[in-house]
């Protein structure tokens, strides 16, 4: 399996990064590239953040690249209040050079082969429109597309009926989703707040970590997310969406989704980024989306504990590469 992760890091993102490169040292994936996104905070600072969990994953060679810096009809809103002033919670990613060209590591990846490549999308859909926009003859070419977004018939986080990543594009995500090559599966609020890291579980997978620079830094990261939560009512606790929707990309956790056409009104005021399904099928269109509804939550916690502790492995050189293969069915 290869893998294109299009990011905004972002806190529950780098949990996302920290899962596939373990997933990647034990040979289970290739990750092709990493592009970000404008969406927690600018493109060229979430590239930044990418690099520097890169390089503490110890994959620092893995072609990143920054995207598109504006959504698609609305004026870049980024998210200070959640993830910090620079993306990583209480930590600074080191400055660095980014490379612009991230549709040309698409392409890249595109041209090996589409059946076994993978594109998982956990900020805004800006990039994926753009590249449809920009080519249309490679994006038709994908065949597994995976995005965390939207909330049906569940409360939004950003406004009453609307999830952040459709709110900061919802003009990406209608063209997303109105010229999609396959029906998209789709992680969506109503799953994804379920994925709840309390700060016993930090403790234990700091723990896990030991020996790897991760663990110096998971805990500053994470911090500014429980405090966050706690500020807006959800108790001193963190959801972990974009964790979660890598590992249903990746089918590492048994889910449950169902196959239906979504639309959203990208110029509302009032419901920017709200997206409606048609699970009765009214509107009599070809599926577009496959919403998950449900995911093993504790499944999904043990095997990022099993990637915390490869990383830890990797670093203190107590593993060799075949034992980390099978480190899954050992643990």
């Amino acid at each position: 399996m290869r893998i294109i992760l299009d990011c905004d890091p972002g806190i529950d993102d780098t949990y996302a990064l920290i899962h596939l490169t373990a997933a990647a040292h034990a040979g289970e994936l290739e990750l092709e590239c990493v592009t970000t996104t404008a969406g927690n905070v600018e493109a060229d600072q979430c590239a930044r953040n990418a690099a520097w969990i890169l390089s503490l994953c110890n994959v620092p060679w893995t072609p990143l690249a920054a995207g598109i810096p504006e959504p698609l009809g609305w004026e870049l809103t980024t998210t200070p209040d959640t993830h910090g002033d620079t993306g990583l919670g209480y930590a600074t990613a080191p400055e660095r050079h980014i490379e612009s060209d991230w549709d040309m590591l698409w392409i890249d990846a595109i041209e090996r082969g589409t059946d076994d490549l993978h594109l998982i999308v956990s900020g805004p859909m800006t990039n994926l429109a753009a590249f449809a926009r920009l080519h249309p003859e490679h994006y038709k070419k994908l065949k597994h597309i995976t995005v965390m977004g939207g909330a049906f018939n569940y409360p939004g986080n950003t406004t009453p009926t609307a999830e952040w990543n459709f709110w900061v594009d919802p003009h990406a995500a209608k063209e997303v989703f109105d010229s999609a090559p396959v029906p998209i599966t789709l992680c969506p609020l109503n799953v994804t707040e379920r994925m709840v890291l309390t700060p016993s579980r930090l403790d234990d997978l700091v723990s896990a970590l030991s020996g790897s620079p991760l663990a110096e830094h998971l805990e500053p990261i994470t911090r500014f997310y429980f405090e966050f939560h706690e500020d807006v009512g959800e108790g001193y606790r963190a959801q972990i969406h974009d964790l979660l929707t890598v590992m249903v990309a990746l089918g590492q956790v048994p889910s449950a989704g169902e196959l239906t056409t979504i639309n959203l009104d990208p110029d509302s005021e009032l419901f920017r980024g709200t997206a409606v399904a048609d699970v009765k099928g009214i509107w009599e269109r070809e599926p577009n989306a496959r919403i998950i509804s449900n995911a093993d939550i504790d499944a999904a916690w043990a095997l990022f504990d099993a990637s915390c502790r490869i990383h830890s492995r990797i670093a203190t050189g107590d593993a060799e590469l075949d034992r980390l293969r099978h480190l899954r069915a050992e643990d």
